[in-house]
């Protein structure tokens, strides 16, 4: 589904990506995982043509995506939610989610029952600015604002950063429920044990390079990314 060659990411002098292979397979969860200032948002950002000085290629469903627009990928299917949440605080949860949908060229009365049904506190403040959510609310929001886009791939920054641990859970019990209606998912966390528990297959990338690749649970038993990753992150 999706598809990574060899991509470097460059800001002046300095590599925040180098020679980055990676693939998520139709209905996957793939786990990027590293500390601040691996690489791992850079590469999201390049995934998404977000960056200006990249190399490398990047396919999605067989198709080289290196020169779309970023706005035109979440009509092809290609969702992101980035770090930060990225809703529109002005407007309300449904105004939020009626744009995110008429974006990837959908309808929002068409997923509308299954975004509430997801996020029920979602419905209960559906007429509340977003500025005025809580943090978790804000995360819920962002989430189901890609729900409403009709994702074939969604791309998550960070998901629990920030949030409390009752709200973490509840966001990665719908990130699990999404992955099993089919829809592949490259998560970027920091929090190692989170992102091996959840996902099938995980990259660990450290100074913007992948160390080590693999099965979630094969990663999860390496003797060095126990060592300096499941114990510090």
């Amino acid at each position: 589904m999706l598809e990574i060659k060899d991509l470097s990411v460059k800001y002046g002098p300095i590599v925040a990506v180098n020679q980055l292979n990676l693939k998520v397979e139709r209905g996957q969860m793939v786990a990027l995982i590293g500390t601040n200032g691996s690489g791992k948002t850079s590469t999201l950002k390049a995934i998404t043509n977000c960056v200006p000085s990249r190399t490398g290629d990047v396919y999605f469903e067989g198709q080289l995506i290196n020169k779309i627009s970023t706005d035109k990928l979440p009509k092809m299917g290609l969702v992101s939610v980035p770090e930060g949440r990225g809703i529109f605080p002005n407007l309300t949860v449904e105004e939020n989610l009626l744009v995110a949908a008429k974006g990837a060229g959908q309808v929002f009365a068409a997923t509308e029952e299954r975004v509430y049904e997801t996020f029920p506190r979602l419905k209960e403040r559906r007429k509340q600015a977003g500025w005025s959510l809580s943090g978790g609310e804000q995360q819920m929001l962002a989430i189901a604002r890609a729900i409403a886009a009709k994702p074939k791939l969604l791309l998550l920054d960070e998901p629990s950063l920030g949030l409390a641990p009752a709200i973490v859970e509840t966001i990665f019990d719908v990130i699990n429920k999404i992955k099993e209606d089919g829809t592949g998912i490259l998560l970027i966390e920091q929090n190692a044990v989170l992102a091996i528990e959840v996902s099938d297959y995980a990259y660990v990338m450290r100074m913007g390079e992948v160390i080590l690749s693999g099965p979630s649970e094969d990663v999860a038993s390496n003797q060095d990314m126990q060592d300096t990753y499941l114990g510090a992150i």
